[in-house]
């Protein structure tokens, strides 16, 4: 009996218990979700770089279409712009002068598409193919490389030939060898450029 009336006793205790558990995890399950810690923005600060930086673009044949270089690169997580130091952007085009374009300093974005030359920056376009020797001299140019396309808005002193002339802007389509002059322009254009003794 005594045994009986031990068993009889510890039967409330165990619902008690019972009890307490489906309330615990009843509480627990209709409780808000502790929120989630905020994704950190990342912030512009270099994460890796590069010493004699290169990078090439090939067509389906394995010509290489253009090819950047960098005496230094520093990459920024969180744009995927990079700093480019002693940059020199080159362009090739079949059966065309090779387009170089250099700086003391500038940036590329993370595709390699818009490459920012700055401080005295130059365009060298070389002579040949019933062309002259063409250099272009301003604080900025802008490669457009997807468009082979050179641009500048600030002031610019283009040189072709015997001809010099300066202008407030610049774009130079290296496909179609189209040169376009904005803003204030002035300058002296030999005999030879204007007989149409040379090319675009």
């Amino acid at each position: 009996m005594p045994q009986t009336r031990r068993l009889t006793s510890l039967v409330p205790l165990l619902a008690m218990a019972a009890l307490a558990g489906i309330t615990y995890w009843l509480l627990q399950a209709t409780l808000p979700s502790a929120p989630e810690a905020p994704e950190q923005p990342k912030r512009h600060t270099p994460d890796y770089f590069a010493d004699n930086f290169s990078v090439s673009e090939l067509d389906t044949t394995g010509t290489t279409q253009y090819r950047l270089t960098a005496k230094s690169m520093l990459h920024y997580e969180d744009d995927e712009n990079s700093d480019l130091t002693l940059p020199a952007m080159r362009m090739f085009q079949p059966q065309k002068p090779t387009v170089t374009a250099t700086a003391e300093r500038g940036t590329v974005n993370g595709d390699v598409s818009i490459v920012d030359l700055y401080d005295n920056a130059r365009i060298l376009r070389a002579a040949g193919f019933g062309d002259p020797q063409m250099q272009a001299d301003s604080q900025h140019f802008r490669v457009l490389v997807n468009d082979d396309v050179i641009e500048t808005e600030k002031p610019v002193k283009l040189q072709r030939g015997p001809s010099v002339i300066t202008a407030n802007g610049m774009n130079y389509n290296n496909v179609t060898r189209e040169m376009k002059l904005f803003g204030n322009v002035r300058g002296a254009i030999a005999a030879s450029d204007i007989n149409g003794g040379a090319s675009k």
